[in-house]
């Protein structure tokens, strides 16, 4: 297996009329030579987006609006949904998505021009609603920062999903949003296993370092919703209930859960690395993922395709039904502040 990666394929893009073959005998040579024939390093591609602000049109998601300040993601998660969309760009859903990240450094610039348009009206926007927006090269560029920055100066709402520990580094813009109601975040936590973790999520925080920036967050006085996604039946679904009682009482104020589905290419990605990866597991995890999903590997029907179907589903269900009234008893909150962005907004054009 290709070490520090989670695809370990680079399936055709379907939008391509040709596709590049990597040949056996080619592979051969490049070993007796000791030559690599797989480039290993992760290659950054600036675009130049003219808008930043995407519409979401799911029934499945509590939000309507999203920014994506990466496309692709070097995290490497080898069930990640967003595989498909690198497509679109050009690129494979597979070794791709985590080696070529497309890179918006004018985000926040295209941010505030949206937001000040006369026509727009406050409404939760979710960083990220596809990619990371805390992956690794965010340490250098900062453009969820300097996103943050412009969320907290209009005094617009915004949330955040995230698996890295480096949102601890904006606890300081992230305090002042929470302070207006005007911030909601969630941190993603699949598995208290590190070995688990590494295998699934190769270049994300670790899960020591997950549960001390869900402490930090919470003594920050920030309320964090834990999202044990996906749910992998055979892998990870033995967890649920040690993992929920962990992160309580590293202060979750919430807790929630995606079941594993593998649409389009991911399919076929995560069979190959599951094969790969897990040999003697591998067959009972594929089964089990069918048994939530009518048989097949993926479910694309609106409230069917979060939670999944069948006798699998239902006790995963009820696990987390336990896991709620066990221990996130008081789950309520503030709802957030619209109000607030409407008054500034206004006061501003009594400037003009």
């Amino acid at each position: 297996m290709e070490k520090g990666r989670g695809a370990q394929i680079n399936p055709h893009n379907k939008f391509a009329k040709e596709e590049i073959v990597v040949e056996e005998a080619f592979k051969e040579f490049c070993r007796l030579n000791n030559e690599k024939w797989k480039n290993a390093k992760t290659d950054y591609i600036n675009v130049e987006p003219k808008t930043i602000i995407t519409k979401v049109d799911s029934p499945d998601v509590p939000f309507n609006y999203s920014i994506n300040p990466y496309q692709g993601c070097e995290h490497g998660c080898v069930y990640c949904y967003a595989r498909n969309s690198h497509q679109y760009w050009g690129y494979g859903s597979g070794l791709d998505f985590e080696k070529k990240i497309l890179v918006k450094r004018n985000a926040a610039h295209l941010l505030r021009n949206e937001l000040e348009k006369k026509n727009w009206k406050a409404a939760l926007v979710m960083l990220s609603g596809n990619t990371d927006c805390y992956q690794p090269i965010e340490r250098k560029l900062k453009i969820t920062r300097s996103l943050l920055e412009v969320f907290e100066e209009k005094k617009h709402p915004v949330g955040i999903i995230t698996k890295n520990s480096l949102i601890k580094r904006d606890i300081d813009l992230l305090s002042s949003l929470n302070d207006q109601n005007l911030l909601r975040v969630t941190l993603s936590i699949t598995s208290l296993k590190e070995e688990t973790r590494r295998l699934l999520e190769p270049r994300t925080a670790s899960v020591k370092q997950r549960l001390k920036t869900l402490e930090e967050l919470s003594k920050a006085g920030i309320k964090v919703n834990v999202n044990m996604a996906p749910i992998i039946p055979g892998l990870n679904s033995e967890e649920i209930l040690e993992l929920a009682k962990t992160v309580s009482e590293y202060g979750a104020h919430s807790i929630a859960y995606i079941m594993l589905r593998l649409n389009g290419q991911i399919g076929s990605i995560f069979t190959d690395w599951v094969q790969k990866a897990m040999p003697l597991k591998a067959n009972r995890i594929l089964h089990l993922i069918r048994d939530t999903r009518s048989g097949k590997l993926n479910e694309s029907r609106w409230n069917k395709r979060m939670k999944g179907e069948g006798a699998f589903a239902e006790h995963v269900s009820g696990l987390f039904k336990i896991a709620r009234q066990k221990y996130f008893q008081n789950t309520e909150r503030q709802p957030i502040n619209f109000d607030v962005f409407e008054k500034k907004s206004q006061s501003q054009l009594k400037l003009f």
